[in-house]
Protein backbone atom coordinates (compact mmCIF):
# COMPACT_ATOMS: atom_id res chain seq x y z
CA UNK A 1 0.00 0.00 0.00
CA UNK A 2 1.05 3.61 -0.59
CA UNK A 3 1.89 5.96 2.27
CA UNK A 4 -1.47 7.78 2.08
CA UNK A 5 -3.52 4.55 2.28
CA UNK A 6 -4.41 5.07 5.99
CA UNK A 7 -5.88 8.49 5.16
CA UNK A 8 -7.95 7.03 2.32
CA UNK A 9 -9.17 4.22 4.57
CA UNK A 10 -10.30 6.62 7.30
CA UNK A 11 -11.86 8.96 4.77
CA UNK A 12 -13.80 6.15 3.14
CA UNK A 13 -15.09 4.98 6.51
CA UNK A 14 -16.26 8.47 7.41
CA UNK A 15 -17.99 8.97 4.06
CA UNK A 16 -19.75 5.62 4.46
CA UNK A 17 -21.13 6.88 7.79
CA UNK A 18 -22.17 10.24 6.35
CA UNK A 19 -19.42 12.20 8.13
CA UNK A 20 -17.49 15.09 6.59
CA UNK A 21 -14.64 14.84 9.08
CA UNK A 22 -11.14 15.87 7.97
CA UNK A 23 -8.25 13.45 7.48
CA UNK A 24 -4.71 14.76 6.96
CA UNK A 25 -3.00 14.21 3.63
CA UNK A 26 0.64 14.16 4.59
CA UNK A 27 3.83 12.12 4.58
CA UNK A 28 3.38 10.48 7.97
CA UNK A 29 4.32 6.88 8.70
CA UNK A 30 1.72 4.27 7.78
CA UNK A 31 1.13 3.52 11.47
CA UNK A 32 -0.19 7.06 12.07
CA UNK A 33 -3.92 7.76 12.22
CA UNK A 34 -5.36 11.25 12.64
CA UNK A 35 -8.51 13.23 11.96
CA UNK A 36 -10.52 16.28 12.99
CA UNK A 37 -14.24 16.18 13.63
CA UNK A 38 -16.70 18.76 12.33
CA UNK A 39 -20.23 19.70 13.41
CA UNK A 40 -21.69 16.63 11.69
CA UNK A 41 -22.54 13.26 13.16
CA UNK A 42 -23.83 13.95 16.66
CA UNK A 43 -27.00 14.33 18.70
CA UNK A 44 -26.69 17.83 20.20
CA UNK A 45 -29.24 20.54 19.46
CA UNK A 46 -29.37 24.33 19.08
CA UNK A 47 -26.03 26.15 19.03
CA UNK A 48 -24.29 22.86 19.84
CA UNK A 49 -25.72 20.98 16.86
CA UNK A 50 -24.70 18.30 16.32
CA UNK A 51 -21.29 16.81 17.22
CA UNK A 52 -20.30 18.92 20.21
CA UNK A 53 -17.50 17.24 22.16
CA UNK A 54 -16.72 20.00 24.67
CA UNK A 55 -17.58 19.21 28.27
CA UNK A 56 -17.11 22.83 29.37
CA UNK A 57 -20.26 23.93 27.53
CA UNK A 58 -23.95 24.23 28.43
CA UNK A 59 -24.86 21.32 26.19
CA UNK A 60 -27.22 18.56 27.34
CA UNK A 61 -25.03 16.03 29.23
CA UNK A 62 -26.76 13.07 27.60
CA UNK A 63 -26.12 14.42 24.11
CA UNK A 64 -22.51 15.13 24.96
CA UNK A 65 -22.05 11.61 26.32
CA UNK A 66 -23.57 10.14 23.16
CA UNK A 67 -21.30 12.25 20.97
CA UNK A 68 -18.19 11.22 22.88
CA UNK A 69 -19.28 7.58 22.72
CA UNK A 70 -19.61 7.79 18.95
CA UNK A 71 -16.14 9.29 18.66
CA UNK A 72 -14.64 6.62 20.91
CA UNK A 73 -16.27 3.89 18.83
CA UNK A 74 -14.12 5.01 15.90
CA UNK A 75 -10.91 4.89 17.94
CA UNK A 76 -8.77 2.10 19.42
CA UNK A 77 -9.34 3.59 22.89
CA UNK A 78 -11.06 6.56 24.48
CA UNK A 79 -9.17 9.82 23.83
CA UNK A 80 -7.05 11.20 26.65
CA UNK A 81 -8.69 14.59 27.14
CA UNK A 82 -6.75 17.55 28.52
CA UNK A 83 -7.62 20.46 30.78
CA UNK A 84 -6.71 23.13 28.24
CA UNK A 85 -5.64 26.50 29.64
CA UNK A 86 -4.07 28.29 26.63
CA UNK A 87 -0.64 27.48 28.00
CA UNK A 88 2.45 25.61 26.82
CA UNK A 89 2.52 22.47 29.02
CA UNK A 90 2.80 19.15 27.18
CA UNK A 91 1.55 15.84 28.59
CA UNK A 92 3.50 12.71 27.67
CA UNK A 93 0.98 9.87 27.53
CA UNK A 94 1.67 6.22 28.27
CA UNK A 95 -0.22 2.96 27.89
CA UNK A 96 -1.70 3.36 31.37
CA UNK A 97 -4.20 6.27 31.34
CA UNK A 98 -3.34 9.19 33.63
CA UNK A 99 -4.99 9.14 37.05
CA UNK A 100 -6.21 12.71 36.62
CA UNK A 101 -6.93 14.92 33.64
CA UNK A 102 -3.61 16.44 32.54
CA UNK A 103 -3.52 20.25 32.74
CA UNK A 104 -1.86 20.85 29.40
CA UNK A 105 -2.43 22.19 25.91
CA UNK A 106 -0.58 19.47 24.04
CA UNK A 107 0.01 15.74 24.29
CA UNK A 108 2.58 13.36 22.82
CA UNK A 109 3.06 9.61 22.89
CA UNK A 110 5.07 6.77 21.39
CA UNK A 111 2.74 4.09 22.74
CA UNK A 112 0.49 2.31 20.22
CA UNK A 113 -3.28 2.90 20.42
CA UNK A 114 -2.96 5.79 22.89
CA UNK A 115 -5.14 8.57 21.49
CA UNK A 116 -3.90 12.16 21.90
CA UNK A 117 -6.70 14.73 21.59
CA UNK A 118 -7.44 18.45 21.78
CA UNK A 119 -10.68 20.42 21.57
CA UNK A 120 -10.98 23.60 19.51
CA UNK A 121 -13.48 26.15 18.21
CA UNK A 122 -11.21 28.71 16.44
CA UNK A 123 -7.76 27.88 17.86
CA UNK A 124 -5.43 25.92 15.61
CA UNK A 125 -5.16 22.17 16.24
CA UNK A 126 -1.60 21.22 15.25
CA UNK A 127 -1.00 17.52 14.66
CA UNK A 128 2.53 16.10 14.69
CA UNK A 129 3.70 12.76 13.37
CA UNK A 130 6.96 11.02 12.76
CA UNK A 131 7.88 9.87 9.26
CA UNK A 132 9.46 6.81 10.85
CA UNK A 133 6.59 5.99 13.20
CA UNK A 134 8.39 6.80 16.44
CA UNK A 135 5.87 9.19 17.98
CA UNK A 136 2.85 11.46 17.47
CA UNK A 137 1.37 14.48 19.18
CA UNK A 138 -1.20 17.24 18.99
CA UNK A 139 -1.30 20.82 20.28
CA UNK A 140 -4.10 23.29 21.00
CA UNK A 141 -2.65 26.52 19.60
CA UNK A 142 -4.61 29.70 20.15
CA UNK A 143 -2.79 33.01 19.90
CA UNK A 144 -1.67 32.89 23.54
CA UNK A 145 -0.30 29.38 23.19
CA UNK A 146 1.43 30.16 19.90
CA UNK A 147 3.00 33.31 21.26
CA UNK A 148 4.04 31.49 24.44
CA UNK A 149 5.69 28.59 22.64
CA UNK A 150 3.31 25.62 22.68
CA UNK A 151 4.51 24.50 19.26
CA UNK A 152 8.16 24.61 20.30
CA UNK A 153 7.35 22.82 23.57
CA UNK A 154 5.59 20.02 21.68
CA UNK A 155 8.50 19.64 19.28
CA UNK A 156 10.87 19.43 22.26
CA UNK A 157 8.67 16.78 23.90
CA UNK A 158 8.67 14.72 20.71
CA UNK A 159 12.45 15.01 20.53
CA UNK A 160 12.64 13.27 23.91
CA UNK A 161 10.63 10.43 22.35
CA UNK A 162 13.31 9.97 19.65
CA UNK A 163 11.39 11.97 17.04
CA UNK A 164 13.62 14.95 16.15
CA UNK A 165 12.21 17.91 14.18
CA UNK A 166 13.74 16.63 10.94
CA UNK A 167 11.66 13.45 11.35
CA UNK A 168 8.37 15.30 11.88
CA UNK A 169 5.51 16.31 9.63
CA UNK A 170 2.68 18.56 10.81
CA UNK A 171 -0.93 19.21 9.84
CA UNK A 172 -3.05 22.21 10.73
CA UNK A 173 -6.73 21.52 11.29
CA UNK A 174 -9.68 23.91 11.03
CA UNK A 175 -9.19 27.28 12.74
CA UNK A 176 -10.28 30.88 12.41
CA UNK A 177 -8.94 32.21 9.14
CA UNK A 178 -6.96 35.34 8.21
CA UNK A 179 -10.03 37.26 6.99
CA UNK A 180 -11.99 36.75 10.22
CA UNK A 181 -9.63 37.06 13.18
CA UNK A 182 -9.54 40.69 14.30
CA UNK A 183 -7.05 41.43 17.07
CA UNK A 184 -5.63 44.37 18.98
CA UNK A 185 -2.16 45.73 19.55
CA UNK A 186 -1.55 43.33 22.46
CA UNK A 187 -1.72 40.32 20.16
CA UNK A 188 0.53 41.93 17.56
CA UNK A 189 3.07 42.78 20.26
CA UNK A 190 2.95 39.26 21.73
CA UNK A 191 4.35 37.93 18.45
CA UNK A 192 6.28 40.78 16.87
CA UNK A 193 8.19 41.79 20.00
CA UNK A 194 9.85 38.37 19.84
CA UNK A 195 9.80 37.71 16.10
CA UNK A 196 9.74 40.88 14.02
CA UNK A 197 9.05 38.96 10.80
CA UNK A 198 5.71 37.80 12.23
CA UNK A 199 4.42 41.23 11.21
CA UNK A 200 3.67 39.78 7.78
CA UNK A 201 0.88 37.75 9.43
CA UNK A 202 -0.97 40.92 10.52
CA UNK A 203 -2.91 43.17 8.15
CA UNK A 204 -3.98 46.62 9.47
CA UNK A 205 -7.76 47.01 9.44
CA UNK A 206 -8.84 50.05 11.47
CA UNK A 207 -7.18 52.18 14.11
CA UNK A 208 -5.70 49.80 16.67
CA UNK A 209 -7.03 46.68 14.94
CA UNK A 210 -5.43 44.09 12.69
CA UNK A 211 -6.49 40.90 10.92
CA UNK A 212 -4.28 38.05 12.14
CA UNK A 213 -3.34 34.95 10.17
CA UNK A 214 -3.37 32.39 12.97
CA UNK A 215 -2.58 29.37 10.75
CA UNK A 216 0.21 31.40 9.16
CA UNK A 217 1.67 32.13 12.59
CA UNK A 218 1.50 28.42 13.42
CA UNK A 219 3.39 27.61 10.21
CA UNK A 220 6.07 30.14 11.11
CA UNK A 221 6.53 28.66 14.57
CA UNK A 222 6.73 25.16 13.11
CA UNK A 223 9.32 26.14 10.53
CA UNK A 224 11.35 27.97 13.15
CA UNK A 225 11.28 24.82 15.32
CA UNK A 226 12.68 22.76 12.45
CA UNK A 227 9.48 21.18 11.12
CA UNK A 228 9.69 21.83 7.39
CA UNK A 229 6.73 19.75 6.14
CA UNK A 230 3.45 21.43 7.13
CA UNK A 231 0.09 20.67 5.50
CA UNK A 232 -3.51 21.76 6.04
CA UNK A 233 -4.63 25.08 7.51
CA UNK A 234 -7.08 25.99 4.77
CA UNK A 235 -10.42 25.70 6.63
CA UNK A 236 -11.90 28.75 8.36
CA UNK A 237 -14.10 27.97 11.33
CA UNK A 238 -15.61 31.46 11.46
CA UNK A 239 -16.80 31.74 7.86
CA UNK A 240 -18.14 28.17 7.47
CA UNK A 241 -20.90 27.98 10.08
CA UNK A 242 -22.49 24.92 8.49
CA UNK A 243 -19.40 22.80 9.02
CA UNK A 244 -17.51 24.22 12.00
CA UNK A 245 -18.06 25.62 15.47
CA UNK A 246 -16.63 29.08 16.12
CA UNK A 247 -16.49 30.72 19.52
CA UNK A 248 -15.49 34.06 17.99
CA UNK A 249 -18.52 33.97 15.68
CA UNK A 250 -21.20 32.57 18.02
CA UNK A 251 -19.91 32.86 21.62
CA UNK A 252 -22.24 30.01 22.60
CA UNK A 253 -20.53 27.23 20.70
CA UNK A 254 -19.63 23.57 20.68
CA UNK A 255 -16.13 22.15 20.36
CA UNK A 256 -14.52 19.93 17.74
CA UNK A 257 -11.89 17.29 18.44
CA UNK A 258 -8.62 16.60 16.67
CA UNK A 259 -7.06 13.23 17.45
CA UNK A 260 -3.91 11.31 16.55
CA UNK A 261 -2.52 7.91 17.48
CA UNK A 262 -0.11 5.20 16.43
CA UNK A 263 -1.95 2.14 15.20
CA UNK A 264 -0.71 -1.10 16.70
CA UNK A 265 -0.41 -2.55 13.22
CA UNK A 266 0.84 -0.36 10.41
CA UNK A 267 -0.74 -0.67 6.96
Amino acid sequence: MTRDAPARSLGERFRAEGLDWLVPEWEAHTSVRAFATTRSGGTSQGPFATMNLGRATADDPAALAANRARLSALLPAAPVWLEQVHGTAVATLHATPPATVPKADAAVTREPDVVCAVLTADCVPVVFASRTGRAVGVAHAGWRGLAGGVVEATVDALRTLDAPPSDLVAWLGPAIGPTAFEVGADVVAAFCDRHADDARCFVPRTAGKWLADLPGLARRRLHAAGVAAVEGGRWCTSTDDARFYSYRRDRTSGRMATVVWLARRAV
